[in-house]
């Protein structure tokens, strides 16, 4: 798993590039517990290499979403490919993050 960020203005640009399992889960949990990430009010997450999420990189994810909320910060994820948005679907997860098509789309509802 390769894990790039890009900051753009008040937006951090994640990148996740691979399989997202427990191991690489630990480096996910690393950069999103950075107290840095907390300066930024929008968090747009590139999953187009994303190829395989486990319940431990869902858990990383679900684990910062209250704290992120409480601090008014939008996790915000694009570029989805099918069968790691259908683990999402599955468990009830689309309903508790916002999920869109691409980028263009998610710079639209980052910024409402």
């Amino acid at each position: 798993m390769k894990i790039t960020q890009e900051i753009k203005d008040s937006t951090v640009i994640m990148t996740l590039d691979g399989e997202l399992d427990a191991s690489s889960s630990v480096l996910l949990d690393e950069e999103l517990s950075d107290p840095e990430i907390m300066k930024y009010s929008k968090i747009l997450v590139d999953c187009q290499n994303l190829h395989y999420i486990s319940s431990a990189g869902l858990g990383v994810f679900i684990s910062h979403l209250q704290r992120f909320e409480d601090a008014q910060i939008k996790l915000i994820f694009y570029n989805m490919q099918d069968k790691v948005r259908n683990v999402f679907e599955i468990l009830g997860l689309d309903l508790l993050m916002t999920i869109v098509s691409d980028y263009e789309e998610a710079r639209t509802i980052a910024n409402e």
